[in-house]
């Protein structure tokens, strides 16, 4: 199965491709993470990229598509999960492209759809231990003692300081301007499905088996 995973962030997206990942061996194809390995480990695309992000450039659809390529060839033999791409029409194009060229196919664009509200909720409201990275939530995850971890008992906890409502709301409406453009395009060819993106993560990843394994 070759999949576009769609989600806001704090949706659990990385939770929900971590766990196909582990579970079905298929590949997280992360273009942010894969243009940065491929620019340490000195590709050529990955060097084309270095040169244009030294310039101060934005890496071109033609490069990020590439880098795709070359994962691709790399071997996805059980299937690929494409995080961060397509994000325009002309970037589906090309996937298209990519994966008829190496006789494979999109199955399934799977996004998690989310409450906005409660999902800006559930993020600003999140911490973490600062020794232990043990995770805690204001209001649906405290420590059972006040002030003290649970786990290693550090009184010491830490926020991410994009963890705001004004951030998150800027990020909710990126994706938004984001996902705008591909999904009727993938709408359209019947491929789009939906889960739950607020129930308990089980129950999300019991959603999105339930879609590979139709």
């Amino acid at each position: 199965m070759n999949i576009i995973l769609l989600g806001p962030p704090g949706a659990g997206k990385g939770t929900q491709a971590a766990r196909l990942v582990e579970e079905r061996g298929m590949a997280q194809l992360s273009t942010g993470d894969m243009l940065r390995a491929a620019v340490k480990a000195g590709t050529p695309v990955g060097i084309q990229a270095k040169a244009v992000m030294d310039a101060g450039e934005l890496v071109s659809d033609a490069i990020v598509s590439a880098l795709i390529g070359e994962r691709l060839d790399q071997g996805v033999s059980d299937g690929a999960i494409f995080d961060g791409y397509p994000r325009t029409g002309a970037q589906a194009d090309a996937l298209d492209l990519l994966l008829s060229e190496r006789g494979k196919k999109l199955d399934y664009v799977i996004e998690l759809d989310v409450d906005e509200a409660a999902l800006i909720e559930r993020i600003v409201g999140r911490y973490t231990c600062g020794k232990c990275g043990t995770g805690y939530h204001d209001r649906f995850k405290l420590p059972r003692q006040e002030g003290v971890c649970d786990v290693c008992g550090s009184t010491e906890f830490k926020r991410r300081p994009d963890d705001n409502a004004e951030t998150v709301s800027t990020r909710m409406a990126e994706y938004r301007a984001k996902t705008a453009p591909i999904l009727p395009i993938y709408e359209a060819r019947g491929l789009v499905r939906r889960v739950d993106g607020m129930a308990d993560m089980d129950v999300v990843g019991a959603q999105i088996a339930d879609i590979l394994d139709a």
